[in-house]
């Protein structure tokens, strides 16, 4: 009955979703084995919400489990209003306070999670983007990204009741509109590419963090797939004036595009310049090729001509986009290829800041992979071919790596492979996707609107290439309401159900071993019945007003508050937690004023181990103080596990309570100091 009563209380803190949980998958990895490999003590949350995976290149299993664990590490705890997902650990300066969110990457951060069984973290992101979040701080296809989110979940009611204000803030990007041109234009660092050749060729070539404004492949892609994805809504909503006005307003944009960004000369789509200066002059086109010239097929903005496919030739070629340890974000036959203009100043030492003339940056990597993708999935060429897929999904994976361990960084070196940027906000960045494209690229599952299955996996045939898979297993991942699992065994003799492709719905066998290629397979409706949203009341973000924490010993408020941010991460090489270092009592606690009586049920503690001087208290009690000023122990408390564990989560359920403040009472571990990464209260 405990281990039963817990899970139920996991499920509620969490948003599981009832219909998921309750759902026959398959059983065909060690699940459990595979969470306590790579995520340790942390493993149930895993356990609960990731599809579990497994191929036949090793590293390719470690970082999908790596991005899991750092996409966790990302999704920050807002109190009333959710969950949303941050791009830095660490607080940067040009972020919207006091959330510490940005725009630029939301995109990634939706596709990303839109794969999760728990949909509440995207979900309620969504919800914050349209609530205020969006700031346009930088160009977006967040509209674009809230439509792909309802072709996994087959829910559209999230996007359908933001539906308006994506409208509305669709046509505040009218800011950036020539309507002489028929285009969008942006400086780059709005475009969050700040020294680009446009910003750099504006300059004269003394600088490029700022102007430069351009008519660019990228912001217009974006503001297309947005039109797209918000005339499909509508179409949903029932609105057929809207549906009908954004059609157009896309295809408007997708003969512009075509008529006016693709470069002749180069071969390209690229910027053509708003700018006019002595150094440029408007309307003229950039004096080279970006890898952002293949952002308009992330979006299938380009038609079938097959003149466009000229442009994919240069992704291959070594003295253009190839680099040997990435794609080149500019040819090293520009001029200031590879400058470093900018840099910071972290303890008297002067280190390289963000560019984008050369660098290669998992930002733009994953676009690049998503239009490859997509021409794979979509389009009549004959240049690229899913072994190239594969070898740039590889490059990319080992880009992760950092001293041999999982670290990605902001931008590297596309010659020599050495982060460039390498600051300590760098650390375990999220301005990219990863699992994304395994999920719909390397297993080739294609969200669709319909209730049809579209599985096209982009691994070579041939068996001796380099690149090849000789066998996957994407395991219960959740798409529209069910629990599919997409197997392919080149031989058999891996999974020992058949050699070839296989799929199964909520644990039936609904493909039989097939040869590898396109297979479209018919599915139930989807199933939706989300479980109730449990608040959590002991988050300050913004350190003012209430919750007011204290402690026993170390109360500065940047080590407090650590423990009530919303976030929580183990990362060794990014702090986020108040310790007790230094005490020598036998107890210590941790304290929070509410201002107000609440009531409360539950907590969620999360403490920090590094195995030498941070370790998980002996034990704990959660306490009241009741109206005289008295703290008292609350009554039957069922702890989950019953020892305290680091580096995961720990529960403890009680009688509910009435009182103004709490606090976490521990026993000090012998010889170590206790590390409060997040204290979580429910009433």
């Amino acid at each position: 009955m405990i281990r039963r009563f817990f899970c139920f209380i996991c499920i509620c803190l969490s948003g599981f979703v009832a219909s998921v949980a309750g759902a026959d998958g398959t059983g065909i990895l060690p699940d459990s084995k595979l969470a306590a490999r790579y995520f340790g003590n942390d493993a149930p949350w895993f356990e609960q919400n990731i599809p579990f995976f497994d191929c036949s290149d090793p590293q390719i299993n470690q970082i999908y489990y790596y991005r899991w664990q750092l996409y966790k590490a990302h999704i920050k705890d807002i109190g009333a209003r959710g969950y949303i997902i941050s791009e830095f650990l660490d607080d940067v300066g040009w972020a919207w306070n006091p959330y510490q969110s940005l725009n630029d990457a939301t995109a990634f951060h939706i596709n990303e999670g839109r794969w999760l069984h728990d949909p509440r973290y995207v979900n309620d992101y969504i919800g914050f983007m349209y609530t205020g979040g969006n700031d346009r701080h930088f160009s977006e296809s967040i509209a674009a990204a809230t439509y792909g989110d309802y072709l996994v979940t087959g829910d559209p009611s999230v996007a359908l009741k933001n539906l308006d204000s994506m409208i509305r803030i669709y046509h505040q990007w009218n800011d950036h509109y020539d309507a002489s041109k028929g285009l969008y234009y942006i400086e780059p660092i709005a475009d969050a590419t700040e020294y680009s050749i446009a910003s750099i060729n504006a300059s004269g070539g003394r600088d490029g963090f700022l102007h430069g404004d351009s008519f660019r492949p990228t912001i217009n892609s974006f503001m297309y797939a947005n039109a797209l994805a918000i005339s499909r809504l509508a179409t949903l909503a029932g609105n057929t004036n809207a549906s009908a006005a954004f059609a157009i307003d896309a295809e408007a944009l997708r003969d512009n595009v075509e008529t006016n960004l693709w470069n002749d000369n180069l071969q390209h789509f690229t910027d053509r310049y708003k700018a006019n200066n002595r150094y440029v002059h408007y309307w003229d086109f950039i004096n080279g090729r970006e890898l952002a010239g293949y952002v308009p097929w992330a979006f299938e903005l380009p038609g079938q001509d097959p003149r466009y496919n000229a442009a994919w030739t240069h992704l291959l070629t070594t003295n253009e986009f190839a680099g040997p340890y990435g794609l080149r974000t500019v040819g090293p036959g520009y001029q200031y290829y590879m400058r470093q203009y900018r840099y910071a100043e972290v303890n008297g030492v002067r280190q390289p800041e963000c560019e984008w003339n050369g660098p290669t940056w998992p930002f733009d990597t994953t676009l690049v992979l998503d239009a490859l993708a997509n021409l794979l999935n979509d389009y009549h060429q004959d240049i690229v071919t899913p072994d190239d897929y594969m070898r740039l999904l590889k490059q990319y994976t080992q880009q992760h790596y950092l001293g041999g361990r999982p670290d990605l960084q902001e931008d590297y070196n596309p010659d020599t492979g050495k982060v460039i940027v390498g600051l300590p906000r760098s650390h375990h960045y999220n301005h990219s996707d990863y699992n994304d494209l395994i999920i719909t690229g390397l297993v080739g599952l294609r969200p669709r609107a319909d209730n049809m299955l579209e599985i096209n996996p982009l691994i070579p045939a041939d068996p001796h290439s380099p690149n090849a898979i000789g066998y996957f297993c994407l395991e219960n991942v959740s798409y529209h309401g069910h629990l599919v699992t997409i197997l392919y065994d080149r031989d058999g003799a891996h999974y020992h159900k058949g050699a070839g492709l296989s799929a199964y719905v909520d644990g039936q066998l609904a493909l039989a071993a097939a040869p590898l290629g396109r297979q479209s397979i018919a599915i139930p409706a989807p199933v939706m019945d989300p479980a109730p949203d449990a608040v959590n009341l002991a988050v300050n973000y913004a350190r003012k007003n209430f919750p007011v924490p204290s402690a026993s010993t170390n109360n500065s408020s940047g080590d407090l508050y650590q423990a009530i941010d919303g976030r929580v991460w183990f990362y060794p090489n990014v702090r986020n937690y108040w310790s007790n270092a230094g005490s020598r009592a036998a107890t210590d606690w941790y304290s929070l004023d509410f201002g107000v009586s609440r009531q409360v049920s539950s907590a969620q503690l999360f403490f920090y181990s590094d195995n030498d001087t941070f370790k998980a208290p002996r034990s704990y009690t959660i306490q009241y103080c009741d109206e005289d000023g008295n703290w008292k122990e609350v009554v039957d408390p069922q702890k989950s596990p019953g020892k305290p564990l680091a580096n995961g989560e720990n529960i403890v359920t009680f009688r509910p309570v009435t009182a103004s403040k709490i606090r976490v009472l521990f026993t000090n571990p012998k010889n170590g100091t206790v590390a409060l990464v997040e204290i979580k209260v429910y009433s």
